[in-house]
């Protein structure tokens, strides 16, 4: 694609990045067919492609921006389904980044637009005000049906059946590890998940001590900034990513780290996105350095399990947990507990991670199934589905849809929001991918599997992986 951008333009290096991707997009248009909105909605702005033509016109002309090139800006989830999809290498991400940044700071918004991303900025990073958000949600969700906007409607009904314990696992630590120490891992334990789901890190922390990892809660890490940085508002998003570079570059400088730990595939993304984020300011060498730390739970897990146990069929693989070989039991024993795995795109297109947790299910005695289009977004997409009901209604509807027609006993995922997201529209229990390895290597029954939460016809009893 040719840009004009004048040489005074291009010495702002977020425009100078913007260029260099502008100018490898081709027009080829192969990023429609895998774009959520665009199958939606039927409407070339509502693809990558057309929306790429509004960034740049914005920019180029340095106009402020209209409600048309807002509403369609708006409307992208940042599913990143079209960077898997785009021959050319054309990252759609820092795109739409800058893009939303621009409009924040040069569009005036309805009052009513910038009071919701106000409270939502206001509340969702920040554990206790969540909690205390999703109480009165939970009281008023009976009232939902007389909000005159939808949106509102959207906020009560996110609001789960019950609102889990504070987990003191949250609290800065070090967990030892079992027996040999293997690796010293920082885990974070981000901002929503803490007061939707304590039940994901507490396995998590179980999951990798069994494995041999000190697991450490870094004092001063919270919120990755995703949540913000999306709606735009990169100051505030800064600030909170800047506290995690300084906890656990201090962790760096006292014991050590061989990873960062996360188990939220949306902050996996930009995490390891902070050394772009922070490129041009005086954290830039500290968030590369952590952006390089970074990996998904599923990425070390399968780097502390024996390589050779990855290439193995369900029925003779070997998990190597604690130095201790373990395989799954006979098939005699009762019948393969049936997963439906849900790819999150952040985790699958974001961070290009498509087949470490199927291979891990699969490992840990699961039959694995996945459902029609796996590429496509389940509507969640961090506060979409808040801000775009009604898209996002059609896309987890879609979605719960492909999953059931697997007729799974589980449907696991790696991410929360798209677990909340899909959990609300079906009667199948939702589990992190981690809590059901957790369970086949020794840990407890995931809460959620509960078998008074479903009317199930088979007896779901987790065979658990056993030495020989």
């Amino acid at each position: 694609m040719q840009t004009t951008f004048t040489p005074e333009q291009l010495k702002d290096p977020a425009i100078e990045r913007s260029n260099e991707i502008l100018r490898s997009c081709v027009h080829c248009g192969f990023c429609t067919a895998t774009c959520p909105t665009y199958q939606v909605l039927g409407d070339e702005l509502d693809s990558p492609r057309g929306r790429i033509y509004l960034i740049k016109d914005m920019l180029e002309n340095e106009r402020v921006p209209d409600e048309k090139t807002v509403k369609h800006i708006d409307r992208c989830l940042s599913c990143l389904a079209c960077m898997s999809t785009c021959p050319s290498g054309v990252h759609y991400m820092h795109l739409v980044d800058h893009a939303r940044e621009y409009i924040e700071e040069h569009y005036d918004r309805p009052w009513s637009d910038r009071a919701l991303r106000w409270i939502l900025a206001r509340i969702l990073p920040y554990p206790t005000r969540f909690r205390v958000a999703l109480l009165g949600a939970k009281i008023g969700r009976p009232f939902a049906g007389l909000m005159p906007d939808a949106r509102l409607k959207a906020m009560l009904n996110m609001a789960p059946k019950t609102i889990p314990p504070v987990s003191l696992n949250d609290d800065p630590q070090v967990f030892p590890a079992k027996g040999v120490r293997r690796m010293r891992v920082a885990l974070m334990t981000g901002c929503a998940q803490r007061a939707l789901n304590t039940d994901i890190n507490d396995a998590t922390i179980r999951l990798l001590r069994r494995l041999g990892c000190d697991v450490v809660i870094a004092d001063g890490q919270g919120c990755c900034g995703a949540l913000t940085h999306h709606m735009g508002k990169t100051e505030e998003s800064h600030r909170t990513a800047a506290k995690n570079i300084k906890a656990w570059t201090r962790e760096i400088a006292g014991d050590g780290l061989d990873a960062i730990v996360i188990n939220t595939s949306g902050c996996g993304t930009t995490v390891k996105d902070y050394g772009h984020m922070f490129r041009t300011t005086d954290l830039a060498e500290d968030a590369a350095i952590i952006a390089g730390l970074t990996k998904d739970v599923s990425e070390v897990l399968v780097d502390l399990l024996k390589p050779e146990a990855i290439s193995l069929s369900p029925n003779t693989a070997r998990m190597d947990i604690a130095g201790t070989d373990r395989v799954t039991p006979d098939q005699t024993e009762g019948a393969a507990v049936r997963v439906a795995y849900h790819a999150a795109c952040s985790l699958q297109h974001g961070q290009q991670i498509k087949t470490y947790p199927k291979d891990l299910l699969k490992i840990a005695g699961f039959e694995v199934v996945e459902p029609a289009d796996p590429h496509l977004c389940c509507g969640s997409a961090g506060t979409y589905n808040l801000m775009q009901p009604e898209i996002s209604g059609q896309l987890k509807a879609r979605k719960v849809k492909t999953l059931e027609a697997k007729s799974p006993d589980i449907i696991a995922a790696g991410n929360i929001g798209c677990m909340m997201q899909i959990g609300s529209g079906t009667s199948v229990p939702i589990v992190h991918t981690v809590e059901l390895l957790d369970w086949a290597s020794g840990g407890p029954r995931p809460p959620a599997l509960d078998p008074n939460l479903r009317s199930a016809t088979i007896d779901l009893k987790m065979p658990r992986l056993r030495s020989e």
